[in-house]
């Protein structure tokens, strides 16, 4: 029986990768601050015998020290989360991106060391890309990170920074770390409090209100559901392969945001219209984006076979769904 760590488990990725190890057999301990996730997110699992939970920060290097003492892999999902939250609060943001991520690797480099070897996944985002032009991004593309007065680019520069952290560990110690660039994840529990758009969407479709689209709509964006997210988190943790590489994780069929409005509308049933407003009024004046953000999937399928099983309007049907009982 593996014991596995989630810190950030009570969010919307860790709560649906709690249950989803539970079942594997594993013993797992969740850490949260529930700053953006809730235990109401855990109901499911709050009574298994093989799961704890401790409400708390990864920035209390005591706490930290006390849970990865018996662990056996650790998955690091706490960060900022949200464009709305990031471009509120970039410097928290900022902090809570970096600071924790260099205490886990740390502590478990000092465990490494006294023979101790406990994988960890570290998780990035498609937001290191910064505006790549490419249509479709490899792992090993160019980062473009846009102007630091425009702090829209802080989220993705903080999670490079991460990156680069857990590599150096690799390179220099073999550490046995992974890295996983998430794109755009969904699915139940998700919440549109932080600028998420598809539980932003489907709130507004179930509720008769117009769905608010920025800019022109026609940007790109590639959905995958959490279920497939998880299980392509956990192969790649499984993948003796995997050690000291980084991986996009999502899915690679993109869809104009407009038509992503259009397909809720449908699949609510809603008499709801779409408004446009621009990133200015939505955010800020130096606020800046991306026009497509789609991922090259080919090292995850050639390293552990991965296939997403659900389509975008299934997906989104299933959320409508979740959303019309919660």
């Amino acid at each position: 029986m593996k014991h596995s760590l989630i810190t950030g488990g009570a969010g919307f990725i860790g709560s649906h990768l709690a249950e989803m190890l539970l079942a594997r057999g594993d013993r797992v301990s969740v850490i949260d601050d529930e700053s953006t996730g809730s235990v109401d997110n855990l109901a499911a699992v709050m009574d298994h015998p093989r799961f704890d939970y401790t409400r708390g920060t990864v920035a209390d290097k005591q706490l930290l020290h006390r849970l990865l003492d018996e662990v056996d892999e650790v998955y690091h999902l706490a960060a900022a989360v949200g464009v709305q939250l990031i471009a509120r609060s970039p410097i928290s943001s900022i902090e809570n991106n970096i600071y924790p991520t260099g205490l886990i690797l740390e502590e478990l480099g000092r465990r490494h060391a006294e023979g101790r070897n406990v994988k960890i996944f570290i998780t990035s985002s498609s937001e290191v890309y910064g505006k790549n032009p490419k249509r479709q991004w490899a792992e090993d593309d160019d980062l473009v990170i846009g102007p630091t007065a425009c702090s829209r680019w802080s989220y993705g520069a903080s999670k490079a920074i991460d990156e680069f952290l857990a590599l150096a560990w690799w390179r220099q110690r073999r550490l046995p770390v992974v890295v996983g660039r998430l794109f755009n994840v969904v699915g139940p529990r998700q919440t549109g409090a932080y600028g998420m758009v598809l539980p932003r969407f489907v709130d507004a479709a179930l509720a008769g209100r117009p769905l608010v689209v920025h800019d022109d709509g026609r940007q790109q964006r590639s959905f995958a559901h959490v279920s497939d997210v998880c299980s392509a988190i956990v192969g790649v943790m499984e993948s003796p392969a995997s050690a000291g590489r980084v991986f996009n994780i999502g899915s690679d069929a993109p869809v104009r945001i407009v038509e992503l409005a259009e397909r809720v509308i449908a699949a609510a049933g809603s008499t709801s219209n779409i408004e446009f407003i621009s990133y200015a009024d939505a955010y800020d004046a130096d606020f800046e984006d991306c026009r497509r953000r789609v991922p090259d999937l080919a090292r995850l399928r050639e390293t552990i076979g991965f296939r997403p099983r659900y389509e975008l309007d299934e997906i989104i049907r299933e959320v409508v769904q979740w959303k019309r009982g919660a």
